[in-house]
């Protein structure tokens, strides 16, 4: 069965329906340049009101290796999506707490990310000066062979009438959604309806 990941939760009330609505994973996002991003305080009440109910992953890029192993433990988090410019080395250091996130645009991009450590990977579409959650689609073409070798996170413009395509596309390990289940002009908030629609269609 594909997990789901519901991305960019900001407060503990989302956090809490995403697992009533049946989701595997939150992520947790840290990145100053995104409109998602909480601080390490507010993350850790997050994490240590819902550890052991579902997987909390911290969201960032271009940290040094040191202040992710800080993050890592100041906010209570089990994973690091690793959205930046970090190198192979820099996963295989933070494993198995760590995988890399990688934008697809094209065969030599699935290339890159085979070259990554770790048995997981999330692949993402390739937009312009958007490091992720720019809710735009990919070829998920692309990836069908990679998600036969490795533990495949697809992310990147899904909806919950979208989703199940994905799924039978790329049979990924996981689905990630952040602005596909947000309320409409509220990055900040999710949709009930939709995280529930969203998780139900991945299942």
């Amino acid at each position: 069965m594909t997990k789901v990941k519901i991305c960019g939760i900001t407060n503990l009330e989302d956090a809490r329906m995403c697992i009533d609505a049946g989701a595997d994973a939150l992520g947790l996002n840290f990145v100053s340049a995104s409109p998602r991003c909480i601080s390490v305080a507010d993350a850790r009440v997050i994490a240590d009101a819902v550890s052991g109910s579902i997987e909390v992953v911290g969201v960032v890029a271009n940290m040094d290796l040191d202040a992710m192993r800080e993050l890592l433990g100041d906010a209570h988090l089990d994973t690091l999506q690793l959205h930046g410019d970090e190198t192979p080395s820099v996963v295989s250091a933070l494993l198995p707490h760590a995988y890399k996130a990688i934008r697809i645009a094209n065969a030599n991009d699935v290339e890159i990310a085979m070259t990554f450590p770790g048995d997981d990977l999330l692949l993402d579409a390739k937009v312009p000066g958007v490091l992720g959650g720019s809710g735009h689609a990919f070829d998920w073409s692309l990836i069908v062979d990679i998600a036969k070798k490795r533990r495949i996170t697809l992310a990147g413009g899904l909806t919950p009438e979208n989703v199940q395509s994905a799924i039978r596309a790329v049979s990924p390990h996981c689905v990630d959604v952040a602005s596909g289940v947000e309320v409409a002009g509220n990055t900040r908030k999710k949709d009930v309806s939709r995280v529930r629609a969203f998780v139900t269609a991945s299942k």
